[in-house]
């Protein structure tokens, strides 16, 4: 009798949590904040096979030709380089960034087979629709974004039908040598979670997500409450939490690819710079960078304060500046 009790507690439980986690399943995305709102309406879009594509292009420096094409990490977006926007204005003529597809307010499309190589198509194609298909230009990445700039500085070395003309690429903190990349353990799980990614996904909350992205800002760079709530909208808007999984795949395209990618790296004649927050516990220091001045001897390093982390554009967007424009009047 005890046992049918405890059975019949359980059931009523049971029943009751599937309408909750029905209800829980399907949040609605957060309101884009003030900020949010005039970054997005102060950009355009632009189709890319069939996908709009969020970019923000503006025009800055007189008397300069100079263009800069800015690549964002995962799982944020361009919005990343808020804090470096009108310093590199003040330089460039031109200053462009996009949302790669899946990313904030670029289309999220699924089921889709997310890629490097297609991110990297994207970036030419929002280059000629601008009309700067003949323009030398100036790379400027992050963290997923660098694996996207090793693409394009391939198929500029090699020449390949549509390629850009790059006048010079600056990294930043991303996991370019996977024997030195160590995900999160929330990247791992859904980036191997097969079956059951779907779920997991929805189960993605803004405490985890803050928690997660926190761990990877310096203890005394973490950002406040208001900028995680804005890197979660992005996430949120389209439900690109529900990509994430797909996404993610990057991370074995950069093992099965790593010749093509390292090899661009090793052998261009473009001029390179690394801009690195040795604080990141997805590229540690010393490994990473000893590795990177090992195998990229023609690059030079800049390595920022010891308390700058994974995104140091966010978390020392002085020091990163200082960096960037030390090496782009350096030639």
């Amino acid at each position: 009798m005890t046992m049918m009790i405890g059975r019949e507690w359980w059931l009523h439980v049971a029943l009751l949590c599937v309408p909750l986690l029905a209800v829980y399943l399907h949040i609605p995305q957060p309101q884009l904040s003030p900020a949010l709102h005039t970054w997005r309406s102060s950009g355009r879009f632009f189709s890319f096979r069939g996908n709009n594509i969020f970019y923000k292009d503006s025009f800055g420096a007189v008397g300069s030709s100079d263009v800069v094409v800015l690549l964002h990490g995962f799982p944020t977006s361009g919005y990343d380089w808020h804090k470096v926007w009108e310093p590199l204005n003040q330089r460039f003529n031109r200053v462009i960034a996009l949302d790669f597809l899946g990313f904030g307010f670029s289309d999220k499309p699924r089921p889709h087979q997310y890629s490097i190589f297609e991110q990297a198509s994207a970036v030419e194609a929002l280059i000629t629709h601008l009309g700067l298909a003949d323009q030398k230009v100036n790379l400027l990445s992050h963290d997923y974004g660098d694996t996207v700039a090793l693409e394009l500085l391939y198929r500029s070395d090699h020449n390949r039908t549509g390629h850009l003309a790059i006048n010079s690429l600056c990294l930043s903190n991303g996991g370019i040598f996977p024997e030195t990349h160590y995900p999160r353990l929330m990247q791992k799980i859904l980036k191997n979670s097969g079956f059951i990614s779907p779920l997991l996904t929805r189960l993605i909350t803004f405490h985890l997500f803050s928690r997660g992205i926190g761990d990877v800002f310096g203890p005394y760079t973490q950002p406040t409450e208001a900028e995680y709530w804005d890197m979660w909208t992005g996430v949120r808007f389209n439900d690109g939490n529900l990509v994430m999984d797909s996404i993610l795949q990057y991370i074995n395209q950069r093992l099965k690819h790593r010749d093509r990618w390292v090899g661009a790296l090793t052998s261009t004649s473009t001029p390179l710079h690394m801009i690195y927050g040795p604080l990141d516990p997805v590229n540690p220091h010393p490994q990473f960078i000893h590795l990177y001045q090992k195998l990229v001897r023609r690059s030079t390093v800049s390595i920022l304060d010891e308390h700058i982390s994974h995104y140091p554009q966010l978390e020392d967007p002085t020091g990163f500046m200082n960096a960037y424009l030390n090496f782009i009047n350096s030639f």
